[in-house]
């Protein structure tokens, strides 16, 4: 008992992310990603790794970290799924504590957990997916991630999500939770890394970590719209412009600076009368956004001294 103590509380060497992830492939929207909740510390330092055109791994339980880069190395080598798999767990002397999962760019997988993995501990590698976890309450967690995400219709991304919070309800982590991660790349590289890592979110400490994580996956995917919208105001497409930021506002409607930048868009744009109960809503919030507004007036915006007066006065 003594020895098994030390084992899983020593403090300053490998992490202890006793958990439940997914890893999973979606070759029709050509994006492959992890998601993981643990009773641990900001657990998206240390369980996933993933990489556009080479891989995901998920590496839990008695962490070892060194699994995360090293696995997604022999992966850009052209090492499979089950390959790479083999090859940590061969190379590695606390084995029998460690769990492990990986998905390849062709979207084959794999994975591994040791046999002395605190119960309840297990994985199933389904169709498109790979579902893992230790130190639950019960067995049934791992199962019912996977049942959520084969049902689940929709991004990639919300899939996992829903794959974890049914974790959670199945009865999750022994301990409760506290952190939470996502990362989602693309299956190609296109050689440009800041475009191919679609999601990468984290929650480091939270009393409600998946509650938090989806909180910031909906205000990712609002801005999202934004950024489509900021494309199509560039090449002059106001309807689809309009289009993509009342998405984002529906999506985030407390969120003052879309609002702020839409208002901009419109009278830019000429729409003065459509951008003025948003400027009203704005400034009530905080009157730093009629400085800011001010400030781009050198910068450019097509406004007018008395439109810029009438504004100003909401």
């Amino acid at each position: 008992m003594r020895k098994l103590l030390v084992a899983q509380y020593r403090v300053g060497l490998e992490p202890i992310a006793h958990t439940y992830s997914i890893i999973a492939f979606d070759p029709r929207a050509h994006e492959m990603g992890v998601a993981v909740q643990s009773h641990y510390f900001s657990v998206g330092t240390a369980v996933p790794w993933a990489e556009a055109g080479v891989g995901v791994v998920a590496t839990q339980a008695m962490v070892n970290k060194s699994f995360g880069p090293r696995g997604l190395k022999m992966l850009k080598k052209g090492l499979s799924a089950r390959k790479v798999v083999d090859k940590l767990v061969q190379s590695d002397k606390g084995r029998d504590g460690r769990q492990l999962a990986v998905v390849d760019a062709k979207g084959k997988i794999a994975a591994y957990t040791g046999k002395n993995c605190i119960s309840a501990a297990g994985h199933i590698v389904g169709k498109t997916c790979s579902v893992q976890a230790n130190m639950m309450l019960n067995k049934k967690v791992w199962p019912a991630m996977l049942r959520s995400f084969e049902k689940a219709r929709g991004p990639l991304a919300e899939r996992m999500l829903a794959a974890l919070e049914a974790a959670q309800k199945a009865g999750g982590d022994i301990r409760g939770s506290q952190s939470a991660a996502m990362i989602v790349v693309r299956i190609r590289s296109s050689g440009k890394a800041w475009e191919d890592r679609l999601i990468d979110l984290r929650v480091d400490d939270s009393q409600e970590p998946l509650v938090e994580l989806r909180r910031l996956l909906s205000i990712h995917r609002a801005y999202e719209h934004c950024s489509r919208s900021d494309l199509a105001i560039e090449k002059g497409d106001m309807k689809l412009y309009l289009k993509h930021i009342s998405a984002a506002e529906r999506i985030c409607p407390d969120n003052v600076e879309i609002r702020f930048w839409h208002a901009v868009a419109l009278v830019d744009k000429g729409m003065y009368r459509e951008a003025l109960p948003l400027f009203r809503e704005v400034f009530g919030e905080n009157d730093n956004w009629r400085e800011l507004l001010r400030r781009l007036v050198p910068l450019g915006l097509n406004v007018d001294d008395k439109r810029m007066k009438e504004i100003l006065r909401q």
